[in-house]
């Protein structure tokens, strides 16, 4: 196991045997830090709500080391996210079943921006515009179906190449390129987008 976790350090593709040293805990952790930010945008964007995705991000990296177990190869990045797209959508069928709402949101009368998204070198004139843009970018991918939204942020925001996002998703690779098609169309459609064209 312990070979099996510095191979994915190096190149994110391994095939994991047993797991029972504290070593295998300490490489599992470095693999954290390696994916934790893109397995957490994955999760915000699909939910839209960042102290949620935090969550969904826990959830995730320890669904991914209960189940390392079952990694057959190839991306370990495409394989996490997959992970962590299936926790984000039993957490959106959750909500749904149990409807909440944020009292701080009511507070602010503010869209939230993720915090991550503002930069504190900016100038205040950028850094609004910035959250403006942020938020209508965000508005835009919420106004979406799931499924769209989810190629879309694959490959557009994640940059992932339209074979690991199929993964991902478990998709085949043309129903990917449809879906990430249609919800480019919709993007650009937007009149709220509009002025970020």
């Amino acid at each position: 196991m312990q070979d099996a976790l510095t191979t994915a350090q190096s190149n994110a593709t391994y095939h994991p045997a047993a797991r029972d040293t504290q070593a295998d805990l300490a490489d599992f952790n470095a693999l954290v830090l390696e994916h934790q930010d893109a397995v957490y945008h994955l999760a915000c964007y699909l939910l839209g709500d960042p102290d949620l995705a935090e969550d969904v991000t826990q959830k995730a990296f320890l669904n991914a080391y209960l189940k390392l177990h079952t990694f057959r190869g190839g991306s370990f990045r495409g394989w996490l996210l997959g992970i962590a797209r299936n926790a984000s959508y039993d957490e959106l069928r959750r909500a749904r079943r149990q409807p909440a709402f944020s009292l701080d949101a009511l507070d602010n009368g503010d869209e939230t921006t993720p915090q991550w998204s503002a930069s504190p070198a900016l100038q205040p004139e950028q850094t609004l515009e910035r959250k403006e843009r942020s938020n209508a970018v965000a508005a835009a991918l919420r106004g979406l179906k799931t499924m769209y939204r989810a190629a879309v942020v694959l490959v557009d925001v994640h940059g992932l190449d339209y074979a690991d996002a199929a993964q991902v998703l478990g998709v085949p690779l043309g129903t990917l390129k449809s879906r990430v098609a249609h919800a480019r169309r919709q993007l650009t459609a937007q009149p709220a987008l509009q002025p970020y064209l």
